[in-house]
Order: structure tokens, then C-alpha cells, then sequence
């Protein structure tokens, strides 16, 4: 039986944001029912104990995002939520004292990325309070993300708008030192006990329409991870965000099949012999992370 590390379950399709790194979904918008949650959780559970509650939109658009958590924690699994954090304050009371909440990631460049973007001082400084708040209250982990580097490491604008929110955060957790100073791509800055600061590149989706990466690859879809569309369809990965290889429903059939089935076991078979069997990986440039 495959297991995962990271199972990701989308709660809902929609966001409240337009960024200019998260494509919009031309996926049917929606939110997942509650009886549909259990169900998945019930399908998902000798497979896994971590759950990421989303793949795309926004988790805490969701109006039952505090019973999801009590349910999760009822079935004995262990919640990250990445969020934008715009919701935060509205949101508070549902989030503190959820024993199954373990992570919170907060996708600082979304402010940037959001044309319109209004008062980006009281966006983070919320968003910095609340961390603070609930660490102090409970053993959940914050990471804080600025993933909007390019590859020539940072442009003048992209580093005066993240040294705004960086000098807050340093203002705010009491550095005795710049972040700048111990930033190393691909590594985390701790900030505090259990709050860590990520800088990476922007993140780019994989599309159909890009073009290929030649050669052989590795990823580890299905192999640590799959994900579940808020419709039900079954995705290898959290990358696969309009489900372009849909593997099956878990509404029609189950989980533990679907992971089995045919082309499930073609990708998996497929990576294990360095081998790119499906055209969207073949134009995800994420794999070459995992090059041998």
C-alpha cells in the first residue's frame, strides 16, 4: 500500500486574490461539503497522517474551515494551511485551540502579487501578530514565504519591497541582525523558537503549453505525495492545479483503487526508471529539482 508524507486536499477552488504567479483555476469554483471531507479523510487515513489543505484557492475562504479542523483531528491527522493571510483577523477565532493544526504557511509575496494591493503594513503586521499568538498558545509551526525571487537572484524592486516586509519582521521578533545577511536560497532563516522565514524564486506552475524539458526525470508524485481536487479527482501532486491528470474520483471510486489503477502506476513505474510518461511533468520544470 503507498504512503505519503504530504496528502494534499483542496477545500476549495476559489481565492480571493488575482496574483500574478497563481494562474486562476478554469476548474468550476466551489467549496468541499463537510460529509465529503469525512469521506475523503475516511478513504485517505491508511495512506497518510498529514494533511495540506489546499492545492489551489484559498483555505480560509472556507466558512467551515474551524469543523474541517475538528474533524481532522477526530480522525487523527495533522493539518498545514498555506494561506495568502488576508483572511487572518477574520479568521483568528477559528484557528486557535485546533489541536490538529500543525503548520501555517503564510505567502508574504502575495501582497506584490496582487495588483490593488492596499496597506501592506497592516497586512503584515496582522499576519505577524496572529503568528505570534498562536505559537505562544500552542505547538503550531509558522513559515513565513517570500517566494518571488528571479534568477538573477532579486531585481531593485523586488528587493525594496521585500525589505519593507522584511524590516517589520526584524522590528517585530527583535534581530539583532539584517535577515539579508543569513539568507541562503533553499534554506530557511528561524526567526524564533518554531518560526522560520523562507525565500525562494517565484513559483511556476507547470502548463501544457510550455515547452518540453528534454532528458530523463524523477519527481516524487506518488511516491510522498497525491492530492484531491475539491470535486474528488485524484492528482499525483500539489503542481497539478486544473488536474490535467486526473487519475480517477474518489466520489466514484476508492481512494486505495485509484492510486493503484493503470495510469497511477504507469507515472509512479515510469519515474522509477527515470522515465517522463505524462506531457504536464514533461513541462514541469519542478522536477529538475530531483535530477540524478
Amino acid at each position: 500500500m503507498k504512503k505519503f508524507k504530504k496528502f494534499y486536499i483542496e477545500i476549495t477552488s476559489i481565492c480571493n486574490l488575482a496574483c500574478t504567479f497563481c494562474p486562476q483555476t478554469q476548474r468550476a469554483k466551489g467549496f468541499i461539503e463537510i460529509d465529503k471531507f469525512r469521506n475523503i479523510l475516511d478513504q485517505i487515513k491508511p495512506h497518510t497522517d498529514h494533511i495540506y489543505l489546499h492545492v489551489k484557492g484559498e483555505p480560509l475562504l472556507h466558512p467551515k474551515i474551524d469543523e474541517l479542523l475538528d474533524i481532522s483531528h477526530e480522525k487523527g491527522f495533522k493539518v498545514n494551511i498555506t494561506t495568502n493571510g488576508t483572511l487572518i483577523n477574520k479568521n483568528r477565532h477559528k484557528l486557535l485551540g485546533k489541536p490538529a493544526l500543525r503548520q501555517m504557511n503564510f505567502s508574504l509575496h502575495s501582497f506584490d502579487g496582487h495588483e490593488g494591493s492596499q496597506d501592506k503594513e497592516g497586512y503584515v503586521m496582522s499576519i505577524l501578530r496572529f503568528a505570534k499568538e498562536i505559537v505562544a498558545a500552542s505547538g503550531v509551526i509558522i513559515s513565513y514565504r517570500l517566494w518571488n525571487l528571479d534568477t538573477d537572484n532579486q531585481t531593485n524592486l523586488e528587493r525594496q519591497r521585500n525589505r519593507e516586509v522584511l524590516e517589520m519582521i526584524e522590528r517585530e521578533y527583535e534581530l539583532d541582525y539584517k535577515i539579508d545577511e543569513k539568507f541562503i536560497r533553499g534554506t530557511g532563516v528561524k526567526l524564533a523558537d518554531r518560526v522560520y522565514l523562507n525565500q525562494d524564486h517565484e513559483f511556476q506552475w507547470p502548463d501544457l503549453k510550455a515547452e518540453e524539458i528534454e532528458g530523463p526525470g524523477f519527481c516524487h508524485a506518488l511516491r510522498n505525495q497525491a492530492g484531491i481536487l475539491v470535486d474528488g479527482t485524484v492528482i499525483p501532486c500539489c503542481l497539478d492545479g486544473e488536474g490535467v491528470i486526473d487519475l480517477g474520483n474518489i466520489n466514484d471510486t476508492p481512494f486505495s483503487e485509484i492510486v493503484e489503477g493503470e495510469r497511477a502506476n504507469r507515472l509512479f513505474e515510469g519515474f522509477s526508471r527515470r522515465e517522463v510518461v505524462e506531457e504536464l511533468c514533461r513541462k514541469c520544470g519542478y522536477r529538475e529539482r530531483f535530477s540524478m
